[in-house]
């Protein structure tokens, strides 16, 4: 069943989706918010780093978010996507043979096997995190088991934290922990790239250590705690380490694959292959724009969220100009 005829569709109801749906409610477009319900940053109990809204909780922020877009007549719905394709122009103009050209249009189908049709859409979808598998790891994901020294290392300031690296961004993160406390322990048996080259090299490893951080080779067994709190960590030939804190990469996957009927350009990034955007975050598709995670999977709650703003912005543009061309074209 094919619904009603959408001016835009936004995948994924988070900081960037509903940024992207503000700024169409407020241009007066039929706007709907199709929304999963499991915001990346759900496990965390407070954002920081937000100006004006640093402490408020991640879901709070999405409550008002949706709120405030509601208010511009923005329609939100509970649904998943199964796939996006593309529709030919409209009868109206027959010699519009393409969906980039006046009264095209995308489907979007969803996993109840409803079909919406939309003139424009934005993908704002974010990431999974896939942590690496270790005991005692994700259960206290967002809790002591943290990514982002940005967002957490101030709240774990001059404790004992360690870095169980998973990748080599690891390395990154690792030297940066140092800024927020001088009893940093890192894990390095995740620093291999796919080379099979360990990235800490010697001079690198000399600097750390004179640094007076702790660099342990073994890899990490399990990581120890009471409830949510870490405790430690155990290593492979079961050493234990105390530990108040530990940070840790991770793979971050797009979801992104109900657009994989499309042939979408993409950038490959140190973290992975992410839907390529302009400046006005429009994908290679004249009709899709992307902003978020989905796009930037380091992004911050600031960053995606003016990226969604950006991208709901660029689309009514777009839309605006559509809407001259199907005048002078004699089409309603």
């Amino acid at each position: 069943m094919t619904h009603m005829n959408w001016d835009a569709i936004v995948i994924g109801g988070g900081a960037a989706g509903l940024s992207a749906a503000q700024a169409l409610g407020r241009s007066l477009r039929r706007t709907l918010v199709l929304d999963g319900g499991e915001p990346r940053n759900r496990f965390a109990s407070h954002m920081h780093n937000v100006l004006g809204l640093d402490g408020t909780p991640p879901l709070e922020l999405l409550a008002r978010g949706r709120a405030e877009a509601e208010a511009y007549g923005v329609e939100i719905r509970t649904a998943r996507v199964r796939a996006v394709s593309e529709n030919a122009g409209s009868a109206e103009s027959p010699a519009l043979a393409d969906p980039s050209a006046p009264g095209g249009s995308l489907s979007v189908e969803l996993d109840s096997g409803e079909v919406l049709e939309t003139r424009a859409l934005i993908v704002a979808t974010g990431v999974t995190d896939v942590l690496p598998e270790i005991p005692g790891l994700a259960e206290r994901w967002g809790q002591s088991v943290l990514h982002c020294p940005y967002c957490h290392g101030w709240e774990v300031r001059d404790r004992r934290i360690a870095v169980v690296t998973a990748s080599p961004i690891g390395l990154h993160q690792a030297k940066l922990l140092r800024q927020w406390s001088d009893d940093v322990t890192v894990f390095t048996a995740g620093l291999i790239g796919e080379d099979g080259l360990s990235v800490l090299d010697a001079g690198t490893e000399r600097a750390m250590r004179a640094r007076g951080m702790r660099l342990v080779s073994d890899p990490v067994a399990e990581v120890l705690g009471t409830g949510a709190q870490v405790t430690g960590v155990r290593t492979a030939d079961g050493q234990e380490y105390a530990i108040d804190a530990v940070f840790t990469g991770f793979a971050m996957v797009p979801q992104d694959a109900f657009l994989s009927g499309l042939p979408l350009d993409r950038n490959d990034t140190p973290m992975g292959a992410c839907i390529a955007v302009d400046m006005m975050q429009r994908t290679s598709h004249p009709r899709i724009w992307a902003a978020g995670n989905v796009v930037s999977p380091a992004a911050s709650v600031p960053l995606v969220m003016g990226a969604g703003n950006m991208a709901g912005a660029a689309a009514n543009a777009a839309l605006v100009e559509e809407d001259y061309a199907l005048a002078a074209a004699g089409v309603n």
